[in-house]
C-alpha cells in the first residue's frame, strides 16, 4: 500500500540556485508521514495523551537524485517496509511527473514522552500490518 501526498514547491523552498534546498526534502517527507499516519486512522495527539507514546526519527538515509525547482508539483510516496516491537521503517520517494528526485529510508522509534524507548502498541502494529510493503 502506497500513500501519496501532493505538494507544490514554493519560492521559500528554494536556495540561491533556484532549486529546492536539500533540507526541505526532509520537511516534505515529514509532512507526508504525518498524512500517512492520519490516513491509517491513527491520532498521534491521542496516542500521546492516552498512552504517553510519541514517535521520533532515529535514522534517515537519503539520496538526492535530481533537483526540484520553484512551482514544481511533487508527490511524496510513503510505504511501510517493516514494523517491529519498537520501530517502523518506511521508504519515502519524492517524484515529479513520475521521475524520482529524492528517496529515503526512514527509521522511526517509539518513545515515552520522557524520551525512553517504548514498544509500539500492539493495536498500532495491527493497524500498520496491512500497509506493509
Amino acid at each position: 500500500m502506497i500513500h501519496r501526498h501532493a505538494l507544490r514547491v514554493y519560492y521559500e523552498d528554494t536556495d540561491l540556485a533556484g532549486i529546492v534546498y536539500y533540507a526541505n526534502y526532509l520537511k516534505f517527507i515529514e509532512r507526508a508521514r504525518t498524512e500517512w499516519v492520519r490516513g491509517l486512522g491513527i491520532d498521534q495527539g491521542r496516542l500521546k495523551s492516552e498512552a504517553g507514546i510519541v514517535f521520533a526519527v532515529r535514522r534517515i538515509e537519503g539520496d538526492y537524485l535530481r533537483p526540484a525547482r520553484f512551482d514544481d508539483e511533487l508527490v511524496v510516496e510513503t510505504r511501510a517496509e517493516a514494523v517491529t516491537g519498537a520501530r517502523i521503517v518506511l521508504e519515502q520517494v519524492v517524484t515529479r511527473g513520475g521521475e524520482r528526485l529524492f528517496q529515503a529510508i526512514v527509521m522511526l522509534v517509539c518513545l515515552t514522552e520522557a524520551g525512553a524507548p517504548a514498544r509500539v502498541p500492539a493495536e498500532l502494529r495491527r493497524q500498520l500490518a496491512p500497509a506493509l510493503h
